[in-house]
């Protein structure tokens, strides 16, 4: 069964098994998490609104992503900087959509 899941205002398409990475959540590793705003399931054939359906997850791990350069320039101006950002992200495992 497969489960379109909204974490963090994003949409994960899911079954138990996988591993995705989310935005950041406020979660140590090894705890587990229930999310439980399920817009839509499916077992392959059909597909469901399921207001009453819950996807488990583990985490994993809290990690970075890429470096990402940010550049700002005036020209003439003798004006430049440049900042670097690494967004965080979860590792999730999903344990179980029910």
């Amino acid at each position: 069964m497969k489960a379109l899941v909204e974490i963090s205002d994003k949409q994960f398409l899911v079954s138990a098994g996988d591993k995705i990475f989310v935005p950041t959540q406020k979660a140590s590793e090894g705890e587990t998490i229930t999310y439980d705003k399920v817009l839509l399931t499916t077992d392959g054939t059909t597909a469901t609104l399921a207001p009453k359906v819950a996807v488990t997850a583990k985490v994993l791990a809290h990690v970075k992503g890429e470096k990402i350069l940010v550049f700002k320039k005036k020209r003439r101006k003798r004006y430049r900087r440049t900042k670097g950002h690494r967004q965080g992200y979860t590792h999730l495992e999903i344990l179980s959509v029910a």
